[in-house]
């Protein structure tokens, strides 16, 4: 593990380990709605963000977004990992969407190379989706909370570059 799943790890109970351990990769809700985590084929490449050599994210190109959402047939494909909130909707008029994240507005990785993911906000980020005349629609909302309480824990934990991101939205600050 990576020390900032380490440092989750470490808040975990058995029971709560016991729980995750049930849950599944992918997971279909009410047969419209299919839930991943990155993609549905790997859980730590990102869908609709891509780097280029030298680290900087940006939104993927259409055709790299489609070639994951193959075989995928539901109209609307959750997804996260990136921590980014953005919505794409497809040629044939499925939808995916990446509604945020509540309390990791940025972060760093060193792999494939070195990034930083940063929202430039540090409130908590969820999308609300709503099917109108048989179409989803997806509206993402920033909520204001109380961020530096857990900036000043991080920051507690030897952890500055959460504390940078959860104070401002911003990692390298």
């Amino acid at each position: 593990m990576g020390s900032s799943d380490s440092m989750a790890h470490a808040e975990l109970r058995p029971h709560h380990l016991d729980w995750l351990r049930t849950q599944p990769a992918t997971l279909v809700h009410r047969q419209e709605l299919f839930l991943c985590h990155a993609t549905p084929q790997d859980d730590l490449t990102y869908w609709l963000e891509d780097l280029t050599a030298d680290g900087l994210v940006h939104m993927s190109g259409r055709k790299r977004i489609e070639s994951f959402a193959e075989g995928i047939d539901f109209p609307v494909i959750l997804c996260g990992h990136t921590h980014i909130p953005r919505s794409v909707r497809l040629a044939d008029g499925r939808l995916v969407v990446n509604p945020g994240s509540v309390g990791c507005p940025g972060y760093d990785d060193d792999e494939p190379v070195f990034h930083m993911v940063e929202t430039g906000s540090p409130d908590a980020s969820y999308a609300i989706l709503e099917k109108v005349n048989g179409c989803w629609n997806v509206t993402f909302r920033r909520v204001s909370y109380d961020h530096m309480t857990m900036s000043n824990l991080a920051r507690e934990r030897g952890r500055n570059e959460w504390a940078n991101a959860l104070a401002s939205g911003w990692v390298g600050v």
